[in-house]
C-alpha cells in the first residue's frame, strides 16, 4: 500500500496534469467575444430613468402588477422629489403611450402655457431690445405648470392605480428623505449663486447653515411632501384650485409675476395626434406641436433614408456630413414654421413629407458643406396635403410609455414656491422673445412662436416610440434643449442603421448641428481623422460637453433591453 505522502504526491501530480491539460485546452479554444456595452434585460417589462430611486419605485409598480402607465406616472412624481433640477411638478412636458392591443399611439400634451397677462413684447425694453435674462430668472419666466394635470390624465385614462397610490413613493421619499448622490450635490453647488438669491429656495435646498448637502447625507422635503399629500387626497385640481394654487400665486406676486389664479384654474392638458413617419420599414411615432421634435426627427430621417447609412459607417465623415446637412435644413424650417397648433397653422404634412425631404436631399453636395447663410426655411407650400428629464417604461401587456418633462433650465427660474416646496419653470424663454433673436439654446424662432396669452411655447422635447410590424420596438427620448432632437435621432439610427444594442446606442459619441451657429458640435470620441475630413469639406467642428441623456428600451422577441445613458451618473435601467 502506498505511503500517504506518495498518494498525496500522485494526487498533486494528477491535479497538475489536469490543470495543464485544461490550460492547454483553454489556449486552444477561441476567446469568447462580446459586446462592450451591456443593456439591462427583462422578460416582463423594463424601466429606464435618470435616477436610480425613480427606476426602483417604477420597477416595483410593474412587479406588483401595475402597467407601464402606472409605473411611468409613479416615476414622474418620484423624479420631482429626487431630481429637483429637472424632475418637477412646477413644469410640464409630453407623454407618448403606445398600446399594442388597440394599435393606437396617444400623445398627451401637458406643456406649460403663457399666462393671460402675457404679451408679445413683455421681454423687450422700450426700444424693442430683448432684456437679458428677463425670460429666464424672474417670476414672469414661468408658464402655467402642466405636470400634475398631465400625469393625472394619463393615469386616469390608461393606468390602473389611483393617484394616491402613484404618489405614495414620492411622498415617502420627500417625507423620509433620501441619501444625496454625488450628482445632486454637484448640481446644487454649481447653481448655488443663482439659487441662493431666493429665500424659499435657500430654505428648501440648502442646509440651515447655508451649506450644500454632501453625498450620503439625507435630504428631506417636508413642504413638498405636504403638497403631494394634498394632491393625493384632493385630486389633481388641488394643484390648480386649492391651497397649492394659492401658495403658487402668492409666490409669483411676491416677485412681481403676472400669473393669476384664473390662469391656474383654466389649465388643461391636451390629447394630440402624434407625428407619424416611417424609416426603413419601421413606424416612427413622436410628439406633435407644440413640440418641434417629432416633426423634425421624421424630416431628418426622410432626408437620410435614401442613403445607406449603415454601409457609410457609424460617425464616419460621410455619415456625419449627411447628418449635418439634414439637421441644418430641419432647424432652418423649425425657425419659421413651428409653433402651437392651437394658435398657428403648422405645415406638418409638408415638413414630414418624403417628397419634400427628397427635394431637400437633392441640395446636398457630398464633397462640401452648405454654409448656413445659404440655407433658408424651405418652400413647404407645394408639399402641404438644457435641463430636462426623459424616461421610458414598457410592460408585457403591450403598453409602452415615452415621457419627457422639464423645468427648462436646470432648476428652472430658481424660484421655489414658499410653503409648497417645489421649483417653478422658466419655459417662457422657449417663446421667441423677439422673432429672429436666439434664445438661451441659440435657437432662432419666428412669428409662429411669438408670445400670446394662453399659448404653449415651442419645445424640442421628443418622446418617441418606434414600432415594427405593429409591435413596440424602441422607446426613446432625451433631455438636452436644442440637442434633444438630434440625440433622439441618433439613438434611432444607432439601433436601426448601425445595429447597436440599446446600451451601446445611448452611450456612444454624438454630433449636433442646428443651422445657427455655423458649427457641428461633437462629443469627445470622434476620430481626429474624421474631424480633418469634415473640416476639409468646409465644416466647422467644435468639441463640447456631453449632449443629452437618453433612457431607452428595445423590445425584441419578447425580451426587454434597457439602456441607461451614462451621461447622467444616476441613470438606471431595471428589467422585470
Amino acid at each position: 500500500m502506498a505511503h500517504p505522502r506518495h498518494r498525496l504526491a500522485a494526487a498533486l501530480l494528477g491535479a497538475t496534469t489536469l490543470l495543464l491539460s485544461t490550460v492547454t485546452l483553454a489556449v486552444a479554444q477561441p476567446i469568447i467575444e462580446g459586446e462592450r456595452f451591456h443593456p439591462a434585460v427583462g422578460t416582463h417589462g423594463m424601466v429606464a430613468t435618470s435616477n436610480t430611486l425613480a427606476t426602483q419605485v417604477a420597477h416595483d409598480v410593474l412587479a406588483q402588477g401595475g402597467n407601464a402607465v402606472d409605473a411611468a406616472v409613479t416615476a414622474g412624481f418620484a423624479l420631482a422629489v429626487t431630481q429637483p433640477q429637472s424632475g418637477n411638478i412646477g413644469g410640464g412636458g409630453f407623454m407618448l403611450i403606445s398600446d399594442e392591443k388597440s394599435g393606437k399611439v396617444i400623445a398627451i400634451d401637458y406643456r406649460e402655457k403663457a399666462p393671460q397677462g402675457a404679451s408679445e413684447t413683455m421681454f423687450q425694453d422700450e426700444h424693442g431690445n430683448v432684456i437679458a435674462d428677463a425670460s429666464r430668472y424672474t417670476a414672469n419666466a414661468s408658464g402655467v405648470p402642466g405636470t400634475v394635470a398631465g400625469l393625472a390624465l394619463a393615469l386616469d385614462k390608461y393606468g390602473t392605480l389611483s393617484l394616491a397610490q402613484a404618489l405614495a413613493p414620492a411622498i415617502t421619499l420627500a417625507e423620509n428623505g433620501f441619501a444625496v448622490p454625488q450628482l445632486f450635490s454637484d448640481n446644487i453647488s454649481q447653481a448655488r449663486e443663482r439659487l441662493t438669491q431666493w429665500e424659499a429656495t435657500r430654505k428648501t435646498f440648502f442646509k440651515s447653515d447655508g451649506s450644500v448637502y454632501q453625498p450620503g447625507e439625507v435630504f428631506k422635503q417636508p413642504e413638498l411632501a405636504a403638497t403631494l399629500k394634498r394632491i393625493a387626497e384632493q385630486g389633481p385640481r388641488e394643484f390648480y384650485e386649492g391651497k397649492t394654487a394659492q401658495l403658487l400665486i402668492a409666490e409669483m406676486k411676491r416677485h412681481g409675476g403676472i400669473m393669476t389664479l384664473n390662469d391656474l384654474n383654466a389649465y388643461q392638458p391636451a390629447l394630440r395626434e402624434p407625428v407619424h413617419g416611417s424609416y426603413r420599414g419601421y413606424d416612427v411615432y413622436s410628439m406633435s406641436p407644440p413640440s418641434s421634435g417629432g416633426a423634425h426627427i421624421v424630416q431628418i430621417l426622410n432626408m437620410l433614408e435614401g442613403d445607406d447609412i449603415g454601409a457609410l459607417g457609424f460617425n464616419s465623415a460621410a455619415t456625419i456630413h449627411l447628418m449635418s446637412e439634414a439637421m441644418k435644413r430641419a432647424y432652418a424650417d423649425r425657425s419659421q414654421y413651428l409653433g402651437d397648433t392651437d394658435f398657428v397653422n403648422v405645415p406638418l404634412a409638408a415638413i414630414t413629407s418624403k417628397a419634400y425631404a427628397h427635394s431637400l436631399r437633392a441640395q446636398f453636395d457630398m464633397q462640401h458643406a452648405t454654409p448656413s447663410s445659404e440655407i433658408a426655411p424651405g418652400q413647404v407650400a407645394p408639399y402641404e396635403s438644457d435641463q430636462t428629464t426623459h424616461f421610458s417604461v414598457a410592460d408585457d401587456q403591450g403598453l409602452a410609455v415615452s415621457n419627457t418633462y422639464t423645468l427648462n433650465f436646470s432648476y428652472g427660474s430658481g424660484i421655489t414656491v414658499d410653503g409648497a416646496g417645489f421649483l417653478m419653470n422658466n419655459e417662457m424663454d422657449d417663446f421667441s422673445a423677439k422673432p429672429g433673436v436666439p434664445n438661451a439654446y441659440g435657437l432662432i424662432g419666428g412669428a409662429a412662436n411669438k408670445i400670446e396669452p394662453g399659448k404653449r411655447m415651442l419645445s424640442s422635447m421628443s418622446p418617441t416610440i418606434v414600432k415594427h410590424d405593429g409591435k413596440n420596438f424602441l422607446i426613446t427620448g432625451s433631455p438636452g434643449g436644442s440637442r434633444i432632437i438630434t440625440t433622439t435621432l441618433q439613438v434611432i439610427m444607432n439601433v436601426i442603421d448601425h445595429r447597436m444594442n440599446i446600451q451601446a446606442a445611448v452611450s456612444v459619441p454624438r454630433v449636433h448641428d442646428q443651422w445657427s451657429p455655423e458649427e457641428i458640435r461633437i462629443e469627445q470620441g470622434i476620430s481626429p481623422d474624421t474631424i480633418n475630413l469634415l473640416e476639409a469639406m468646409g465644416h466647422t467642428v467644435v468639441t463640447k460637453e456631453a449632449m443629452g441623456a437618453s433612457q431607452s428600451i428595445v423590445i425584441e422577441n419578447g425580451t426587454f433591453y434597457g439602456g441607461a445613458d451614462p451621461r447622467r451618473s444616476t441613470s438606471a435601467a431595471m428589467g422585470l
